[in-house]
């Protein structure tokens, strides 16, 4: 297959033609976001070996979990992906998964995957010296309450060897439907 590219080696040369060019191809990207997040969420397969499950089996678990709930569709599929980041960065996993569905998603939900990991805390800042009422500086962030109850429902308890996750094809068509 013969691809055409644009014809600038340089921003100031470029023309409409390559701008053409250029927002089809963009175009053509963004219809693929999806399966781009997809990949993400199977590369932190066996990631996290100290843990009893993987990063990728927490991962449908605190879906797994959302859904059983009762969670949107919007909600669960945050819940599915909200720590794929660790794929690239896992010092700042949250960010870079909240950045990369940003498009797709409510502003409460950005704000739930930008800083569930904080949230996290409560449950563990105590043992590396930091405060676990950290989180209380947001309190009146209209998202505080889903985040906590996010991290409480759902998140923290994700780490159950015994526990029966749905399958990830379980949750592909709702990832589809998010990014669409």
């Amino acid at each position: 297959m013969i691809f055409k590219t644009v014809g600038f080696s340089h921003l100031a040369q470029i023309t409409a033609e390559d701008w053409q060019l250029i927002k089809q191809d963009s175009d053509e990207l963004a219809t693929s976001s999806a399966d781009r997040a997809l990949g993400m969420l199977e590369s932190i397969k066996g990631l996290n070996p100290v843990f009893q499950i993987d990063r990728y089996e927490h991962s449908l678990q605190t879906a797994t979990r959302a859904y059983k709930d009762g969670a949107d569709e919007e909600m669960v599929v945050v819940a599915l992906l909200h720590d794929s980041g660790d794929a690239v960065a896992p010092e700042n996993h949250a960010e870079v998964i909240a950045a990369i569905m940003r498009p797709f998603i409510s502003e409460n939900n950005y704000w739930l995957l930008k800083h569930h990991t904080l949230f996290q805390g409560y449950y563990y800042h105590q043992f590396c010296g930091r405060d676990p009422n950290e989180r209380d500086k947001y309190r009146d962030h209209p998202a505080y309450q889903i985040t906590v109850d996010f991290c409480e429902q759902w998140d923290q308890r994700a780490f159950d060897p015994a526990y029966e996750s749905l399958p990830l094809s379980f949750f592909e068509p709702m990832v589809r439907r998010v990014f669409s």
